[in-house]
């Protein structure tokens, strides 16, 4: 418990391998599945639009997806550890590929909202198993490290999808966009059939377990954390456009704050423990949301964003970390499915619940209710850390 949190200062570090090739190949196969996913990040919201929706179906489109994930996270974290991770992961994906491909045959809304769900079922199964190979990968001694050199695939994605989406938009359709999401998919799946995968079940005479009470101190800061997450990725696109603003300018800069940000944050983790950075990033991710409240033009977009990535991007891999030490090591897959559980419930009901605010109120409001929302995650994960 002092190692976690920061009590004590783990000075003792067995400099283990980290850079296998299984672990450079499920972080390039990341990276591609990632930026498939974050092709839609600024181009869906438009695409709901020009189906005729609102706003709310926007929240919809963005919530079901993430809700789909929060039913089934907790199964497939079960399974993964009594059958093991290879199934899963390629059979995820492989969903996650066709449902890229089933876009262009949306004829309405409605019918969005359907394949949404089936891609989540994707996504939550390719990203749980994914995420606990990479704990398998990953050294104890480097986990923060590891896992915040992991998070990279998705810190360049976040760089170089919203991007080539907008540019492949406003230079094509929306067919081109989702030929280029499915191909994107398709080489993570290649990447992942040629990674070796270590194979580590108990057996199947070890009962079923879905769910773990140790990692609810991490689980419930996560969940709020990713509810001001969810609300900002989702509305800022129209945030943007209404203050004229390009809103790639925010996603780049956000992924170069994290990208130069996470390695860092990863060794302060593993050395001091993770308490010692969530705790000021948490503070400085609410700050970067202030920021955005009083935005107005791109001055404050940039200021906004090199904030919420550095404040964000620390944040989340020594939260990840810290739910893996928390959980015994034959729970990974309940570990990992917990965590992102959390951070998608946060994501969807948060752009759920903020397109509404959005809708009654403004998007300033909305990001203040943002920053309140990791406030709240700052105060449970201290308070819980203070009873330790």
């Amino acid at each position: 418990m002092e190692r976690l949190f920061g009590f004590g200062r783990g000075e003792e570090r067995h400099m283990e391998r980290l850079w296998t090739r299984s672990f450079i190949l499920l972080s390039a196969g990341s990276l591609f599945l990632f930026t498939a996913f974050y092709l839609l990040v600024p181009t869906l919201p438009l695409y709901v639009k020009e189906l005729g929706g609102t706003e709310s179906h926007v929240g919809l489109a963005v919530g079901l997806f993430t809700l789909t994930g929060v039913v089934l996270r907790p199964f497939i974290g079960g399974f993964l550890d009594r059958y093991g991770r290879r199934m899963f992961l390629i059979s995820g994906m492989a969903v996650f590929v066709l449902a890229m491909w089933l876009y262009n045959g949306v004829g309405g809304v409605l019918a969005l909202l359907i394949l949404r769900m089936f891609h989540g079922t994707g996504w939550a199964i390719s990203t749980t198993a994914g995420g606990t190979v990479a704990a398998d990968l990953i050294p104890a001694s480097r986990r923060g490290e590891g896992m915040g050199w992991f998070g990279m695939a998705m810190t360049v994605a976040m760089a170089v999808g919203p991007m080539l989406g907008v540019s492949v938009l406003e230079r094509g359709s929306f067919t081109g966009l989702f030929y280029l999401a499915t191909a994107l998919s398709a080489f993570s799946l290649l990447f992942f059939l040629i990674a070796r995968i270590p194979d580590v079940r108990p057996g199947t005479a070890r009962a079923f377990v879905f769910f773990d009470k140790s990692v609810l101190p991490v689980s419930i800061p996560t969940f709020f954390l990713a509810a001001a997450y969810g609300g900002v990725i989702t509305y800022l696109p129209l945030f943007a456009e209404s203050i004229r603003v390009n809103v790639g300018a925010f996603f780049l800069v956000f992924a170069a704050a994290l990208t130069a940000s996470r390695p860092l944050a990863g060794k302060l983790a593993d050395r001091y423990g993770e308490g010692r950075v969530i705790v000021p990033m948490l503070m400085l991710t609410a700050v970067s949301l202030v920021v955005l409240c009083f935005s107005s033009g791109l001055a404050g977009i940039i200021a906004s964003a090199i904030l919420f990535g550095i404040g964000f991007g620390s944040a989340q891999p020594a939260m990840q970390a810290a739910n893996l030490r928390l959980c015994p090591e034959d729970k990974r897959g309940v570990a990992s499915a917990s965590f992102m559980t959390a951070f998608d419930l946060g994501i969807g009901l948060g752009a759920m619940i903020m397109g509404w605010v959005s809708e009654q109120s403004s998007y300033e409001t909305l990001f203040a209710v943002g920053a309140a929302s990791v406030c709240v995650a700052v105060s449970t994960f201290a308070a819980w850390r203070g009873d330790c």
